[in-house]
């Protein structure tokens, strides 16, 4: 039974002038092989992107990858056919499968894109490559912690194909309090804002709790709200 808060400054850094990406694991040329992921939890980066920049079309495999929009928009076109533009209140899940290539840009001539992408492994491999993108900003709008992707039957809007993984999101209110999902293991990242742990430990933009065979917990606000997401999986 662990509890482990890793502070925004403690992350893995990537600059490449159009690219300003923190990760919480390993990941490219950061590398930690005692930080390669909590529990199915294995990539967690905090992207921004400078205004008509972006990923060009590269590959995936055996992945599902959850991208969360903060601010700004991103365009996404793949080898599927897909084509959209995501955005705050928009959830979105690309399973690679056997292979998918797809890029990824922002594209306003003058606004960053900021947002949160995450991967955790399929619980079958070698599946058929997937797209899906809903909306969910009404959900974040009731308050609490909303289960946004999921494995079938965790009643998230979005499936996954990864029955152990859920991944919750919420835009909590100054003073807001929600109580965090209990699992073997949970990530609970905040994106913006601040917050504070059982009303005695803060934590920052960009701070990460990590536990570990935990009981329950709550996660309070701080006064100019929070967003956070939350992964609770196997």
């Amino acid at each position: 039974m662990t509890i482990e808060i890793r502070t925004a400054a403690s992350r893995g850094e990537t600059q490449i002038g159009w690219l300003d990406s923190k990760h919480s694991f390993s990941f490219g040329s950061y590398v930690d092989h005692a930080n390669t992921g909590h529990g199915l939890l294995l990539v967690s980066n905090d992207d921004r992107v400078a205004p008509a920049t972006g990923f060009g079309t590269h590959g995936h495999a055996d992945m599902e990858i959850i991208t969360w929009v903060l601010s700004g928009e991103v365009e996404h076109s793949d080898t599927l056919g897909n084509h959209g533009i995501i955005r705050p209140g928009l959830a979105q899940r690309m399973s690679a499968g056997t292979g998918i290539r797809h890029s990824e840009h922002n594209p306003s001539p003058d606004v960053e894109a900021h947002f949160v992408q995450m991967w955790v492994p399929p619980d079958t491999q070698g599946i058929e490559p997937g797209y899906e993108q809903q909306e969910v900003g009404h959900l974040l709008d009731a308050g609490g912690l909303v289960a946004i992707a999921g494995g079938p039957g965790s009643g998230a809007v979005i499936v996954i194909n990864q029955r152990d993984a859920v991944m919750y999101a919420g835009r909590l209110k100054a003073g807001e309090s929600a109580s965090i999902p209990v699992a073997p293991h949970v990530h609970l990242f905040v994106a913006l804002g601040s917050a504070m742990l059982n009303e005695s430990e803060e934590l920052g933009e960009g701070d990460a709790l990590r536990l570990t065979n935990e009981g329950s917990h709550t996660i309070m606000a701080g006064p100019e709200g929070a967003e956070v997401i939350v992964w609770a999986t196997a």
